[in-house]
């Protein structure tokens, strides 16, 4: 009898953890959406801000109305502009909060096309080293680029790791 009240105690315990962390990323998100917002305005440039929470993360997107073209100058060549304004957001959410962010911001859907992409690849190279045998190195990554591909390695029943120093940081795919 005791089991199932320890059991029952438990469950209750991790729904509220569960809820609580829900919570904290959802206040996560809103503090990013105001200081987005925020620049967005200093920038004079148009653009809605939509929140979601993923796993352990907070997601924010500013999307535009179409002809995102003014949005891109905030992507920059591969994405550098955004990383920055990416770090630049955890700070502020850290300096409301308290703590240390692990928000993931996009910016005009180029995360979320990069990610497709990246995906692809790591399956690409899953296929390449089940097919040949041998291992594969790919171009250095940053560290959101490396995790897509390692997870689609992981997909495709692989295992794969990260090798060298940043910024010349890369994932090798390596053989069952």
């Amino acid at each position: 009898m005791t089991e199932g009240i320890t059991s029952a105690v438990e469950a209750e315990a991790a729904a509220s953890a569960d809820e609580s962390l829900v919570a904290r990323l959802e206040q996560e998100g809103d503090i990013a959406a105001d200081y987005l917002e925020g620049l967005l305005d200093i920038a004079d440039l148009d653009g809605d801000i939509d929140m979601d929470v993923e796993g352990d993360r907070a997601l924010v997107s500013i999307v535009g109305d179409g002809n995102d073209r003014a949005l891109h100058r905030l992507v920059g060549q591969d994405g550098e502009v955004l990383e920055a304004l990416q770090e630049l957001t955890r700070l502020a959410v850290h300096r409301e909060t308290g703590e240390r962010s692990r928000l993931m911001l996009d910016i005009a859907g180029f995360r979320a096309r990069k990610r497709s992409e990246l995906a692809t690849l790591g399956a690409q190279a899953a296929e390449q080293v089940k097919s040949s045998g041998e291992q594969v190195k790919l171009r250095p990554m940053t560290p959101f680029e490396r995790k897509v591909v390692h997870d689609a390695v992981a997909a495709a029943g692989l295992r794969s790791e990260s090798e060298g120093e940043e910024p010349q940081r890369c994932v090798v795919v390596l053989p069952a």
